[in-house]
């Protein structure tokens, strides 16, 4: 398959490079891009990657199979629709649209049309991700209750647009997107209700942050936070369950599995804890726990191209459904007039 990246940005240029490794196993090859900047334009060719003039150049193509489309968030739609018409495959990087208006029209458009349009939600294959998938999917902590998952740096919003909200900017869109489709793939039910406050430090239009609560029917808690003015970020993920507690503290997925192995005779001893004393919270030791690595899982190399070509020619599903993606975009949506509103959302998603 021939695909043609449009947008040569940060991800269009990240894409590139993936597919020109992932090329050596035949199935997909980069055949050129098209970009508005004369600048990445110019990078491209340096690169030696064609450079078409045109939209309408790529539509007319029939050696084009498939387009990825790595433009700013509310040039999305534009691009699905012109693409899905041509009868290119198309994959486009998150998020897809603006709102779930929009993400509906952009599937209803290649649905019509008979072409395979995935989003590219690339975290789903983190390493550190797929662990804590597996950690609680094999009962490594016993039950599982409560799913603690953070992304914090200290280097604000990222480029320009990302700052303006016609242009879909902001944190929610930016990260939520994939961290509310990992927790919404980790937990297996509905959620109940939730409640999320939006952070504005830099004095933005759109948030550069958010804490957001989740509550599912089964029980099970989630807390997603997102932080661009944090200099000393904590755990990637705290997941804690009936029978002890697993940390990832980075995607270098160092951290562990602490799991309760008291017996009869186990004796905790208080400790001095500030101006006081406490038996309640003093570290558990000895042979009250037991101590395990972290059970890595790793995802299989371009495990998402590898999907979307075997989707585009019948032999697979394509993993990332629609369904999947608008039950993403409905939280985020609830999320954000929770924060506007400042109350909890009792709704069924």
């Amino acid at each position: 398959m021939k695909i043609v990246i449009i947008g040569f940005g940060g991800m269009g240029s990240y894409h590139s490079t993936l597919l020109k490794e992932y090329a050596k196993d035949g199935d997909l090859e980069l055949c050129g891009i098209y970009d508005i900047d004369p600048e990445r334009v110019k990078a491209a060719k340096e690169q030696g990657i064609k450079a078409y003039a045109s939209p309408e150049e790529i539509w007319n193509d029939k050696n084009v199979d498939a387009v990825l489309i790595a433009t700013p968030n509310d040039v999305h739609e534009e691009y699905v629709e012109a693409a899905a018409a041509a009868k290119k495959n198309i994959i486009c990087e998150k998020p897809i649209a603006c709102n779930s208006a929009q993400a509906e029209r952009m599937y209803n458009a290649a649905e019509k049309a008979g072409v395979v349009f995935e989003v590219h939600q690339n975290r789903r294959w983190d390493d550190d991700y797929l662990t804590v998938k597996n950690i609680i999917a094999q009962g490594k902590i016993g039950d599982t209750y409560r799913i603690e998952s953070r992304v914090m740096g200290a280097n604000g919003i990222p480029g320009a647009w990302r700052k303006e909200k016609k242009r879909g900017g902001g944190m929610m869109l930016d990260w939520g997107v994939h961290l509310i489709d990992q927790i919404l793939l980790a937990v297996p039910s509905k959620v109940e209700s939730l409640f999320c406050e939006y952070s504005y430090i830099y004095g933005e239009e759109v948030d550069d942050g958010f804490d957001l609560l989740i509550n599912f029917e089964n029980g099970v808690k989630s807390r997603i936070i997102v932080a661009t003015d944090c200099f000393r970020p904590m755990a990637r993920w705290q997941v804690y369950g009936t029978q002890g507690t697993a940390t990832i503290q980075s995607w270098d997925l160092s951290g562990g599995i602490t799991c309760d192995a008291a017996t009869e005779n186990t004796h905790i001893e208080g400790i001095r804890a500030g101006n006081g004393f406490t038996r309640t919270m003093a570290p558990r030791t000895g042979n009250s726990v037991q101590e395990y690595e972290l059970p890595i899982v790793h995802a299989e190399p371009f495990a998402f191209y590898k999907n979307f070509v075997a989707a585009c020619e019948g032999r697979e599903n394509a993993l990332i459904r629609r369904e999947q993606v608008l039950r993403v975009f409905r939280l985020m949506e609830a999320a954000e007039r929770s924060a506007a509103e400042n109350v909890v959302i009792k709704e069924k998603i």
